[in-house]
């Protein structure tokens, strides 16, 4: 059922939200379509991307088919991205591409995406300062801290609309939905406050936990169930204790991504010491041992006294999915929904991973049906 918005949802809201009813509100948007990353630089080589505007359309068309309440998002001011994100990151990515192609770039080497070709690193600079690079291929891993997240026309454009679906999706539950679920694309939790990757441009996910703090919620928990490590939403964080950050993943140790960061030692620093829990896990783990991850996940935003919750809902720990060899079951995802829905709290779910096409919508479905308890 599609629900037409007319008007921000602070002056008009259509959809009536009764408390005792947990079945998920789905925000989305035309716009998180338009992002068409063309491939991946992996290695080296140029090989097909992964994360395609396809995903969002399977996920979308499963659960019209299963009558969810489906709206589309509305516009949020920009200013909202700087409780987040550094201005300088958000200036890069709202410019990139036009930057691209005016230096000729698309010509001449023929490279129709924004990719980075060096990278600043601390052991480059060796204490000198970072600076800002007048050459737009050079700036371009400035920012980016992988050559597989390639920006091209729609890039940016998708990304911001994937913050209005996050913040639509926040406005619905402190309107009273139990349950609502930003079908964002693309992703967001590999994004730090100033550096993006992993195919992600902005973190979602971090958007919605600011969103809840600002609204009124003293401690908000986020749960990361994506099968690789949310190393953005960690670092962005990792400071703080009213914001937590709970992850299961594959394990980096075992040569995953993001491979330098969701190491079991990573427990947070200064006040956030103790909010950070990261639980990474070997491959073929399988639906017990994943689930009892997530039990352990649920006991630490108990223990830190959450009031609200932000599920970093990636589906590519499934038994299909290329992208990790976690083998957990739908089943298995509808449980862990159901573990984490018995916090009893208003649940902020986001989309991130998630790559087998076939089984993606049936996945997204199973997890959104167990958060709803």
């Amino acid at each position: 059922m599609r629900v037409p918005i007319t008007d921000k949802l602070w002056d008009a809201d259509p959809v009536t939200h009764d408390a005792n009813i947990r079945r998920a509100i789905v925000v989305r948007s035309d716009y998180c379509a338009l992002h068409i990353p063309g491939a991946e630089i992996w290695v080296g080589v140029r090989t097909p991307g992964t994360e395609v505007a396809e995903r969002t359309a399977r996920i979308e068309a499963t659960l019209y088919s299963r009558d969810y309440t489906v709206v589309d998002a509305v516009a949020y001011p920009d200013s909202v991205l700087a409780s987040i994100h550094d201005p300088g990151l958000i200036a890069y990515l709202q410019s990139a591409y036009e930057r691209w192609t005016q230096a000729g770039f698309v010509v001449d080497p023929g490279q129709d995406r924004v990719v980075p070709y060096l990278m600043p690193t601390l052991g480059m600079l060796d204490g000198l300062p970072e600076r800002e690079p007048t050459a737009i291929h050079a700036a371009a891993g400035r920012w980016c801290y992988d050559t597989m997240t390639l920006i091209g026309p729609g890039t940016w454009t998708a990304a911001r609309a994937a913050i209005d679906v996050t913040l639509t999706a926040v406005d619905h539950v402190m309107k009273g939905a139990p349950v609502a679920y930003a079908l964002t694309r693309p992703p967001g939790h590999h994004v730090t406050r100033s550096a993006f990757g992993g195919s992600c441009y902005l973190n979602n996910a971090a958007v919605a936990a600011q969103a809840l703090r600002e609204a009124g919620h003293e401690r908000v928990a986020v749960i990361d169930i994506d099968a690789h490590h949310g190393n953005g939403t960690q670092a962005i964080f990792y400071d703080r204790a009213d914001v937590t950050y709970g992850s299961l993943h594959i394990d980096p140790a075992a040569g995953w991504f993001p491979h330098y960061a969701g190491f079991a030692d990573e427990l947070g620093r200064g006040t956030g010491t103790g909010a950070n829990l990261n639980i990474p896990l070997a491959p073929e783990t399988g639906d017990d041992r994943w689930l009892g991850a997530v039990e352990q996940l649920a006991a630490h935003a108990r223990d830190h006294h959450a009031s609200a919750l932000v599920v970093s809902l990636g589906v590519d720990a499934a038994l299909d999915d290329p992208e990790s060899p976690l083998r957990v079951s739908a089943t298995g995802y509808e449980t862990a929904g159901r573990i984490l829905a018995e916090l009893g709290l208003p649940i902020v779910a986001v989309q991130e991973g998630g790559y087998h096409l076939d089984t993606l919508g049936t996945l997204v479905d199973a997890t959104l049906t167990g958060l709803g308890g």
